[in-house]
């Protein structure tokens, strides 16, 4: 059960907050999706000139927490942009940040992209391997580069998180100007503030160099504020431009303006369970999912009526910075839209907007030792700055809805997320296409929509991983036809949770707690949720499946997870690893030894007495 009030302050020793590592909860599952390796075209050749690009990246938003998918927050701007385009509602990405942001950079699956995992969950064993390097590979070209080659300005604002080395900071990787944080994320309102203790402070880099951050801000604002200067610095230019926003809302700390929690007071008073149903239904309405679709209750989601009366007003308390949370990153979306207007911009701009995983439904107590020396948990102040609040498990399960599962694993609620695509080159309006699609197909699109040929095989005479998303240029065009044959396969796989797309049919197993390892197979066109296993009915397409499954591993350089392997453990192991001990090792030994001294000469004159 949730803490209801503000634990006491704790004076910990910093080598204890090693402890903390265990944070990550929840099991660091992920759940990519990948495809077969589509034949390099050439690109129609769009009419007029290229359009601006646009691409605003939420993080952890669950399929229904944008209003155009059936949620109840407040998303005015990004509702009014789907409006003018097409909604996928069958649009996956990985199950955790990195594989999804290296993804969506290069077109290139995970694995192939080196990032097949977090660098901070991956088996000591897999890290010689290059699909587990934890940065974008030499081996991939960005679309950043591919359109700054072709004439474009490109500008990235926010969270980067697909390495830091010099070599994969955003002046490499085909941005002119950018300011980025390195990591998993930070704190919303303190740039210097880590969310949990990964490294010795939080990164932050402009232009390639080390970033000098305002002591105190609002990460939306700011991201946005940053970009529209970057377009207004560059406003005479006659080229058209990519803008990156990379946001940090909702990434844990969940954290909002008053002024906007205000807004949601004792909107989630009825809990988790009716706030998912309700959106599941107005999902359906909106033809995002079939009527009625069937729901799984997750072991993680807890009995609402059974919480006591503190309790309940306490999570209702969590949805409520969370809904504000979004609410504030959509208000600064409006703010991005309202400048392109103003500066004439708009109708040559193509939008494209995703969450880059489900939402998070980690519990994150085993970090309170850590939390209790940074923040303060009091309900009076979650969402304020040095306040520290999350979305939690059951809540998770009510933003995915109406998927199974949540961030970190392979069922849908890890990876089908609210996407689409809208603006300038694209013709049809207010539509849903719900063909399978993954985060791979944007940057093909994005080239296609350009006139820009995507690469083969080299790239300025350097061997490149061939793109393996397709065009979804025929769908913004109006075409309900699948984009992808239906014996194609589509596979995934993060920190040992996987999954693999055939048609309508899904293969998918998790580990604990929300799988026990085993395969399952479902047909998610029918049933999204994922109720109804079919390795009884289709004993045929479930052997089938699991070898393909293999076939596909083997070809992206998949690797198993070692038996017993958890991902929060490995947390722990690789941070104790690569910072505590590099760190503070010295300083423990000193007082180790320092206290076997002091120990040994005490027996002495014990002895001697």
């Amino acid at each position: 059960m949730t803490e209801r009030n503000s634990p006491p302050t704790a004076q910990w020793h910093k080598p204890l907050i090693a402890c903390v590592a265990l944070c990550l909860s929840a099991g660091i599952s992920l759940a990519a999706t990948l495809s077969t390796p589509a034949a390099t075209s050439s690109p129609s050749t769009p009419k007029g000139p290229p359009p601006n690009i646009v691409i605003l990246v939420a993080d952890d938003w669950g399929f229904s927490d944008l209003g155009a998918f059936g949620g109840e927050i407040a998303t005015p701007n990004l509702d009014a942009l789907a409006q003018r385009g097409v909604r996928f509602s069958n649009f996956h990405t990985a199950a955790s940040c990195s594989p999804t942001r290296s993804m969506l950079l290069t077109g290139v699956e995970s694995h192939r992209a080196g990032i097949g995992n977090l660098r901070e969950s991956t088996p000591r064993a897999h890290m010689s391997s290059p699909a587990y390097q934890g940065s974008l590979s030499q081996r991939v070209v960005t679309v950043s580069s591919l359109l700054k080659d072709n004439g474009y300005r490109t500008y990235v604002t926010g969270k980067w998180n697909v390495g830091s080395e010099p070599s994969n900071l955003p002046p490499q990787r085909g941005f002119d100007r950018s300011i980025v944080q390195g990591d998993t994320g930070s704190d919303n309102w303190d740039p210097a503030q880590r969310y949990l203790p990964h490294n010795d402070k939080s990164y932050w880099f402009e232009d390639g160099r080390s970033a000098v951050m305002p002591q105190k801000f609002y990460s939306s604002e700011y991201f946005v504020d940053r970009m529209i200067g970057y377009l207004d610095q560059d406003r005479a230019s006659a080229k058209p431009f990519l803008a990156y926003v990379g946001f940090q809302a909702n990434h844990v700390p969940v954290q909002a303006p008053a002024e906007f929690i205000a807004k949601y007071k004792g909107r989630y008073d009825q809990g988790w369970t009716a706030l998912r149903q309700a959106r599941r239904d107005r999902a359906a309405a909106l033809g995002l999912v079939p009527a009625n679709t069937s729901m799984a209750t997750l072991p993680t989601t807890l009995d609402w009526a059974a919480q006591d009366p503190q309790s309940q007003r306490y999570e209702a308390r969590r949805m409520e910075v969370y809904a504000a949370m979004a609410e504030a990153m959509d208000h600064h979306v409006g703010r991005l839209v309202a400048h392109l207007k103003a500066t004439g911009q708009y109708d040559h701009t193509v939008f494209v907007f995703l969450s880059d995983n489900g939402a998070e439904g980690s519990d994150y107590k085993m970090a309170q030792p850590w939390l209790w020396t940074q923040y303060t948990q009091d309900i009076d102040r979650l969402g304020s700055p040095g306040a520290y609040s999350i979305q939690g498990p059951s809540w998770a399960s009510a933003s995915n809805s109406p998927m199974n599962g949540f961030k970190f694993f392979a069922n849908e609620g890890g990876i089908r997320v609210p996407m689409f695509i809208a603006g300038a080159g694209v013709q049809s309006t207010q539509a849903i296409y719900a063909g399978l699609t993954h985060v791979t197909d944007i940057a093909p699109t994005l080239l296609e929509m350009a006139g820009i040929a995507r690469p083969a095989d080299l790239y300025k005479g350097q061997p490149v991983e061939t793109m393996a998303g397709h065009s979804l240029r025929a769908a913004l065009q109006g075409s309900n036809e699948a984009l992808r044959r239906a014996d194609e396969i589509l596979g995934y796989e993060l920190s040992g949770n996987s999954a693999l797309f055939k048609g309508a049919l899904k293969l998918v197993k998790n580990l604990p707690p929300l799988g026990n390892g085993e395969w399952r197979l479902f047909d998610v066109v029918a049933d999204p949720g994922e109720t109804r296993d079919l390795q009884q009915q289709l004993p045929t397409e479930f052997a089938a499946m699991q070898k393909d499954y293999q076939i596909w591993a083997d070809a992206h350089g998949v690797l198993p997870v070692p038996d017993g392997y958890n991902p929060v453990m490995q947390v722990a192991i690789n941070m104790t690893l690569n910072y505590w001990l590099p760190t503070y090792g010295p300083w423990m030994a000193a007082f180790l030894l320092l206290l076997i001294g002091t120990w040994t000469v005490w027996r002495r004159r014990q002895r001697k007495g």
